[in-house]
């Protein structure tokens, strides 16, 4: 009792804390420390886009790119750090957000907003349709669409779209009913998800072909392949994992005592992320029965997986990378309904009274949770049996992903080589707030030269990336396409929205709107 009674003040302290910022508390805060770190290693969910990317990295680096991992996972993590800051001095839904406009201003806000609701709805689509990579592989019964279950196939790409949609309508219905159940769900999912990562790599090591000194062979790569430009693409693979830690800060509202939680677990979804992957990308190489026969680039580690560990084993641990990649989805999906809900919430997004109602039944804002799923469903459907769905879908979410980050960072470093923007205070424990001293700025500056570095990488046209099988030479650009298309459809609802905007957020914001309050 005297816990609960505990937790109830914490919890008001925390309300009253979010209404500093003007904000009246309408999410329930039913997320503790363990469903806080969940959110964010669920979204990032090594299981799921490991699996769906190693392939990639492989076929173009060969063994060599394992050593894009941790590069990417440096760059990554000063990120990270530098959020970390951040979620401690601003525990607000729609983090990249609330970050972006209290830094830069509101037209950088904006824009941060805007891209990543794009981003995250991008997002969703690519790790619903990362059921195809696993299922097929567990019974030929789940290849519902013709013969080949190849994500490059044209019948593989059909029936990634129809299992994508069908796994988008489980996660709507679930994040639109309960926080509670959500969060449950999403921590077993990621408990068994880490039990799973532990599994792999020890029966992997078990069954090893070679030692771990493959990671310093230059397999597939030679003087005539070359080796900056395929471990430069290669690199991609671990770009499109090591992204969505930051989903946490989106919970912030609904987790207990967010000042203190939310930074740590920001920082141990990266880490735990960074060194699963690592050891299952060491332990697939070792395991693999040929380095040379490419199998290993086109089939990636299912093949691997069924090969070395026999049918069943084999089979038994997909089930639960399939599992990995629901709650995958569901975490996706949850982030994107909270980022949704804080910008309709300062009258940023069009018609921001219906996204910003939360449910009084299920204490979930329903609106802004079916939304990015129907549209991620959309994005799915308009690419039945494009072969170049995948790639296509992944590389530019996760570019603009890279440039919402780089609309924090930026802002972040200015403000300190102005001055020291991050304020002192203590967390809902008494302690100081989490910061990073004196080793802000330095650490700051390789988040904004990294994220830089990895945006134009991603966006670079590439045939071999972005169109395989040959269909446009406009596909070579869709990166760039989509930018801009997101700069100029931002620009025009912007526009729209400004004076509202303004008005929200100069002022107050919009009164909470409750379905089902009495009147």
């Amino acid at each position: 009792m005297s816990a609960t009674l505990d937790q109830v003040g914490t919890d008001g302290a925390s309300a009253d804390d979010l209404s500093g910022f003007g904000y009246a508390q309408q999410l329930s805060r039913r997320v503790g420390s363990y469903a806080s770190f969940a959110a964010g290693f669920s979204f990032v969910s090594i299981l799921t886009t490991v699996f769906q990317l190693f392939g990639l990295g492989f076929s173009f680096g060969g063994t060599a790119f394992f050593w894009t991992w941790p590069a990417v996972l440096v760059g990554q993590l000063t990120v990270a750090l530098c959020f970390a800051e951040l979620a401690a001095r601003y525990p607000i839904s729609g983090a990249i957000y609330q970050w972006a406009r209290r830094l830069g201003g509101t037209v950088v806000g904006w824009f941060a907003g805007w891209t990543m609701v794009i981003a995250q709805t991008i997002t969703l689509a690519t790790a619903a349709i990362a059921l195809q990579v696993v299922l097929p592989a567990v019974w030929s019964g789940f290849q519902l669409v013709g013969t080949d279950s190849s994500l490059a196939s044209r019948d593989g790409a059909a029936n990634a779209v129809l299992l994508g949609c069908l796994l988008l309508v489980a996660t709507t219905a679930l994040n639109a009913t309960s926080v509670r159940v959500t969060a449950i769900v999403n921590s077993v999912g990621v408990t068994c998800e880490l039990v799973g990562v532990v599994l792999i790599v020890v029966l992997l090591f078990s069954h090893a072909e070679r030692g771990p000194s493959v990671v310093l062979h230059t397999t597939n790569l030679d003087s005539s392949t070359g080796y900056v430009v395929p471990l430069l693409i290669s690199a991609l693979m671990a770009a499109y994992v090591l992204v969505g830690f930051d989903s946490a800060g989106e919970l912030s509202e609904e987790t207990h005592k967010p000042r203190a939680t939310t930074p740590r677990t920001i920082i141990r979804a990266v880490v735990a992320s960074g060194i699963g992957g690592g050891f299952l990308i060491i332990a697939a190489l070792m395991a693999a029965p040929s380095l040379t026969d490419g199998n290993l680039g086109t089939q990636g580690l299912p093949y691997v997986l069924t090969s070395r560990l026999g049918t069943t084993t084999g089979k038994l641990l997909l089930l639960d990378v399939a599992l990995a990649v629901c709650v995958c989805t569901l975490a996706i999906q949850t982030a994107a309904a909270r980022m949704v809900f804080s910008m309709a919430r300062d009258e940023v997004l069009p018609f921001s009274a219906q996204l910003r109602r939360v449910s009084a039944r299920t204490g979930t804002p329903v609106t802004a949770t079916v939304v990015p799923g129907v549209l991620a469903a959309l994005c799915l459907v308009v690419n039945v049996g494009n072969a170049g769905l995948f790639l296509g879908l992944a590389s530019v979410c996760i570019m603009l992903l890279y440039i919402a980050y780089l609309m924090v960072t930026t802002p972040l470093l200015i403000q300190r080589v102005k001055g020291d923007p991050v304020a002192a205070g203590t967390d809902e424990d008494g302690r100081k707030l989490f910061s990073l001293g004196r080793a802000g700025l330095y650490i700051n500056a390789v988040a904004v030269v990294y994220g830089l570095a990895m945006a134009i990488n991603l966006g670079w046209p590439r045939a071999d990336v972005y169109d395989p099988a040959g269909d446009g030479w406009y596909l070579h650009y869709l990166p760039l396409i989509t930018l801009a298309v997101v700069a100029i459809g931002g620009a025009v609802a912007y526009r729209t929205q400004r004076s509202r905007y303004h008005a929200s957020i100069g002022l107050a914001p919009a009164a909470p709107e409750v379905e089902g309050a009495s009147a």
